[in-house]
């Protein structure tokens, strides 16, 4: 997840719809009101051992109904990154929050620094019972910025804070997961730039309800060597990410990872979570968008 501007105006739900539901009927039959039938029958063309997802930002010139309605039309039913307020028209179309969001302050001001604890644990308790109460399993966290401070003290602040809600968050059953990012592109100063201190956070931590997103973009910008680090330390991974490298659009031949191999490594390991598309289409109609998000999910679906 990245591309802070457009993550920040989702958040905020400054966002607006690009299309009315009419606009869906117009790019294909079936596709704004899918019919049992149509959607049993693409569901069935998965073959069902990879959960997948796509992230809320990166198709927001669709509604949040619109969305739900395409998800299903293409055969799977999760989104990530919604928050609360639009928990109801999830359900309403029978889609899971498969990564929940709305508790973090930004993605800077996070649990690597001791100043923002106060109002990140009042968030965090308050969004863990929502998350849980909605039926929900997964809640999004960041490291946040360092700030001039070195990664051993950003590991002992952020041990500090989330243990203040790991209880919380294992009675009610909601992991917690922290997104790894990439610092050289996309999020300079983030703490949780490599896989090794988000997994020395996990480890001291210590709990089962406390996991990492890792999104294999950040990743292969950060460090490299995907299906190895995935191999070796999938334990620790709860939730994964995908787009291309580099320019994080679309995940065919134009781009340097070979996401079939990927994927087939993260299923090995007996991985149960999902995997989230979260490319930014680059193509240039909304009709070519949706196409690049069905056959990205073609070539996931190992």
């Amino acid at each position: 997840m990245t591309h802070s501007v457009n993550r920040r105006a989702l958040m905020r739900g400054a966002v607006a719809s690009a299309l009315g539901l009419s606009s869906l009927s117009a790019l294909g039959a079936g596709l704004a009101s899918p019919t049992a039938t149509s959607t049993t029958a693409l569901s069935a063309a998965l073959k069902g051992n990879i959960h997948h997802s796509v992230a809320r930002w990166t198709f927001g010139f669709l509604s949040i109904d619109e969305l739900c309605l395409l998800v299903r039309r293409l055969g799977f039913s999760a989104i990530d990154l919604v928050g609360p307020n639009d928990w109801h028209i999830l359900k309403q179309h029978g889609v899971n929050s498969s990564m929940c969001n709305g508790a973090e302050l930004n993605l800077e001001d996070g649990w690597g620094d001791a100043k923002f604890h106060k109002p990140l644990i009042e968030r965090y308790q308050k969004h863990i019972d929502l998350v849980s109460d909605a039926g929900y399993k997964n809640l999004i966290c960041f490291s946040g910025n360092k700030r001039g401070k070195d990664p051993e003290e950003g590991l002992k602040n952020a041990t500090k804070g989330l243990k203040k809600i790991l209880a919380q968050a294992e009675k009610r059953g909601v992991i917690l997961q922290m997104e790894l990012f990439n610092s050289k592109v996309d999020h300079p100063d983030y703490f949780a730039d490599n896989s090794a201190w988000g997994i020395e956070l996990c480890k001291r931590l210590d709990s089962p309800n406390f996991k990492l997103l890792y999104d294999i973009y950040h990743m292969q910008i950060s460090e490299g060597d995907i299906i190895r680090t995935i191999q070796n330390n999938h334990q620790y991974f709860g939730h994964y990410h995908t787009a291309g490298v580099p320019g994080r659009n679309e995940i065919d031949d134009t781009q340097e990872l070979y996401y079939p191999a990927i994927v087939r490594a993260i299923q090995a390991t007996g991985f149960k979570g999902y995997v989230a598309q979260e490319f930014m289409p680059r193509r240039a109609t909304d009709k070519e968008k949706i196409e690049s998000l069905q056959a990205a999910i073609r070539i996931c679906d190992v």
